[in-house]
């Protein structure tokens, strides 16, 4: 077991025997939101799995806060996420009226990269998650390349964004830690362009968010035009029972715990989360209110009907995954930032 997966059920475990007390404390905080606006802050542009799940946050909200004047969605893309994680964190308003959906991978970014992370996600407070994210890498179903061991073998051609993206940094993870010949052709402008390309037969593999694909991919995936070959993550994802995680395609067990690292935000995934600053109570309240809507059936048969994978999980224990990610130790951080590299 590596020290994440050590620290999470620590960490589980013990948050979940504060839960008992809170609602009663979070239904005292009812009444500040009468009359407010909520803002539900995404860090990309409309059109993909996170602008989805924010906006079925801000219709669930709605359905579940009727003392509200109105729930908003705002876009603020930039920098991955990035952009808006720094927004919410240094100017958002600390009273529980701003929320965001921000990248999974904000507390490794503030390891790995904490000129840019400039942010302690120890200090915010993720309301709850509608669903993990795992990341599938997706091959053409006439690609060079069949299987994982064909691509051990043989040049892969890998698109991917930038080199501080996940489309770069999972298959450079398969490059340096498992001998993968990946070579990769980074520049499109995201997803939707490198997975045109993928069909196009430009290039070989590419890795996107599962929960994107689904949605987005239905056809070409259930058709087998596309065929999802390896996922990231700490457990596969239900709908990829017989497709590999990363980490157990290495046998080095230093390799395995610094993949588990870079995966640990699959298990954060599309979560909502509050700025540093919001009053206990409010944070309370406000995962109550998350907690309720995630299991009501009105709710429920929304998200199928927008084709958006619901599988829960409460603010506190997604609060343990992130700070589990964060007390990393530096060895393994330091591997990882080497192996993202390249």
């Amino acid at each position: 077991m590596t020290h994440i997966q050590t620290q999470l059920l620590r960490m589980v475990a013990s948050l979940a025997a504060l839960t008992v007390a809170l609602p009663a404390l979070a239904d005292d905080a009812a009444d500040y939101f009468k009359g407010k606006t909520i803002k539900v802050m995404v860090g990309h542009p409309p059109g993909g799995s996170y602008d989805f799940y924010a906006r079925l946050a801000a219709d669930m909200l709605k359905a579940h806060m009727p003392q509200v004047n109105a729930v908003i969605v705002e876009n603020k893309p930039g920098g991955g996420g990035l952009v808006a994680t720094s927004d919410i964190y240094a100017r958002a308003p600390r009273d529980g009226t701003v929320l965001a959906v921000l990248p999974e991978t904000i507390a490794n970014t503030q390891v790995l990269e904490p000129e840019v992370g400039k942010w302690k996600v120890e200090d915010m407070r993720y309301i709850g998650s509608f669903s993990p994210v795992n990341t599938a890498f997706v091959r053409r179903k006439d690609s060079p390349s069949k299987t994982t061991d064909d691509m051990k073998r043989q040049e892969t051609i890998v698109g991917c964004t930038g080199t501080t993206a996940q489309s770069y940094q999972y298959p450079a993870l398969l490059k340096v830690l498992g001998g993968y010949k990946f070579k990769m052709i980074c520049g499109y402008p995201g997803a939707n362009e490198y997975s045109i390309a993928l069909e196009r037969g430009e290039i070989d593999l590419v890795s996107s968010a599962w929960n994107s694909w689904r949605v987005t991919h239905k056809r070409q995936l259930d058709n087998g035009d596309l065929v999802a070959v390896i996922q990231t993550g700490l457990k596969r994802n239900r709908e990829l029972a017989n497709v590999p995680l990363m980490q157990e395609l290495v046998d080095d067990p230093k390799a395995k715990e610094v993949i588990v690292f870079a995966s640990a935000g699959a298990m954060i995934g599309r979560a909502l989360v509050s700025p540093p600053g919001v009053p206990a109570d409010r944070i309370a309240y406000l995962r109550s209110v998350f907690d309720k809507m995630v299991k009501d059936p009105a709710m429920i048969e929304m998200a199928a009907k927008r084709n958006l994978e619901l599988d829960p999980t409460p603010g506190d224990v997604v609060q343990g995954y992130s700070d589990a990610i964060v007390k990393t130790p530096p060895d393994v951080v330091e591997q990882a930032g080497k192996a993202f590299k390249g």
